[in-house]
């Protein structure tokens, strides 16, 4: 995961409503474990209607989706994080977000960015002819126009996606840690590897080795 501290740029001015995962990724797309071509499924009945605004031309490969109340519900689905990503979405900037989908674009490298419905109006209007700014450090979304929205997130996740570091990450940056902790295990209870030449509790008088 690479590390992101801000994102920057036009964003898709959506603004829907209890969007789900059937609708960000069709349900026929999930036969797939990869994370990458999935963009090109990512709101396929959203774009089968004429003058989407997701084939848009002034918004092609606009980081950030501006999206409505909900984002996510339905199915716990992670390939609606994956197709996001796969389009070029770094951040989805929303009233409420599921619970399930918040950790799963967070787990992806998402910024789930939770706004009033008043700034999302804003920021719709704004992004039709300029770009907004995403800052993790300052955790602010500001316009070219001095508006200024604050945002929170957990500690922890900002960290997380400051640093790039996934689950995986997150395992091999206490690996020092860990090595000490199964060193220690191994001297003091030798028998959970089982080492040769161990001899075990007596049990009833008879060794078990």
């Amino acid at each position: 995961m690479e590390p992101v501290t801000q994102v920057s740029g036009r964003a898709y001015p959506w603004g829907a409503k209890n969007i789900d995962t059937d609708v960000i990724i069709p349900a026929h797309w999930l036969k797939t474990i990869s994370r990458e071509g999935l963009g090109k499924g990512a709101f396929e009945t959203v774009r089968a209607q004429p003058g989407n605004i997701f084939d848009d031309p002034a918004y092609a490969g606009s980081p950030i989706l501006i999206a409505g109340d909900n984002f996510g519900c339905g199915s716990s689905r992670e390939h609606a994080a994956w197709a996001l990503v796969d389009m070029g979405i770094a951040a989805v900037i929303a009233p409420s977000f599921s619970d399930i989908f918040s950790g799963n674009a967070f787990k992806n490298g998402i910024i789930p960015v939770v706004l009033p419905q008043e700034a999302i109006d804003r920021l719709i209007e704004v992004t039709k002819t300029d770009i907004v700014t995403i800052e993790l450090e300052t955790m602010t979304v500001t316009t070219a126009f001095q508006d200024r929205f604050v945002f929170a997130l957990d500690a922890f996740r900002r960290q997380c996606l400051m640093e790039g570091l996934d689950e995986i990450g997150l395992t091999l940056a206490r690996d020092t840690a860990i090595s000490k902790f199964e060193g220690a295990m191994h001297a003091s209870r030798p028998w959970i590897e089982g080492r040769s030449g161990y001899a075990g509790i007596a049990i009833d008088g008879d060794r078990r080795t």
